[in-house]
């Protein structure tokens, strides 16, 4: 997958942020020609820091709709340079994930991250952040609500309500398995609200997040336990599988 570095990770808290107010205006919120619902490939990105090792290991798994097989499964490890702030989730993970993506072979429709998209302080979260630098159609489905608010969903699966900043909507609360807790849906780049929800609900199977992501969490979960000598050897080269 080609992956546009439009700026540098090793960066500022203050230079993170107008970066963001920078790119943001640049995000597109229509899904592009020949988009199709539901989608053939979907690839599902996680990331794990674990505690052995000051390094970020990203992982990506493309799955084949309707039947979720696997597909490709990448991985990379990259040092930690950029301290856990919330609102700036893209800046910690972003150079491991770009890292990953890049030996990614399939093409994939769309992408969906652990993370918000526009459902951010500066409607500019790790999903559209990561999605205008692969020019993919993606999408955040978070686990928790960083910004907005919203009433609650009915308990049916399927069931949503908007996430709205005053009189702006900015995701959709939505209601992925009966009774559970909701994700945090919202517009990474290059998709509107109502796809990037289906494509989410194409992608469950009977929990609450969707296959592509619950497999990527389980491969980088994986990946994490090796020691951490292992792991500052892989970032040092960049390491990918």
């Amino acid at each position: 997958m080609k992956v546009n570095i439009l700026h540098s990770w090793n960066v500022s808290t203050g230079e993170a942020r107008s970066i963001q107010d920078r790119l943001r205006n640049l995000v597109k919120t229509n899904p592009p020609r020949g988009f199709r619902l539901p989608p053939r490939l979907v690839a599902g990105v996680d990331v794990a820091c674990p505690r052995s090792a000051p390094v970020a290991v990203a992982g990506a798994v493309v799955m084949h709709l309707p039947d979720m097989k696997v597909i490709e499964r990448r991985s990379a490890v990259t040092p930690l340079g950029f301290p856990y702030v919330p609102g700036y989730l893209s800046f910690r993970e972003g150079e491991a994930v770009t890292a990953c993506l890049r030996h990614v072979e399939s093409d994939v429709d769309a992408i969906l991250f652990d993370g918000q998209g526009i459902c951010h302080p500066r409607r500019f979260g790790l999903a559209s952040h990561l999605g205008l630098l692969t020019g993919r159609p993606s999408v955040g489905c978070a686990k928790s609500l960083l910004t907005g608010t919203h009433a609650e969903p009915a308990r049916a699966a399927g069931s949503r309500r908007r996430i709205t900043a005053g009189k702006e909507v900015l995701g959709a609360a939505l209601r992925t398995r009966d009774g559970v807790r909701p994700v945090y849906v919202s517009i990474g780049h290059l998709i509107d609200l109502p796809a990037a929800v289906r494509v989410v609900l194409a992608c469950c199977r009977g929990y609450r997040l969707p296959e592509p992501q619950r497999e990527a969490h389980r491969w980088v979960t994986e990946l994490s336990r090796v020691g951490a000598e292992s792991l500052r050897a892989a970032a040092v080269g960049a390491g990918s599988c």
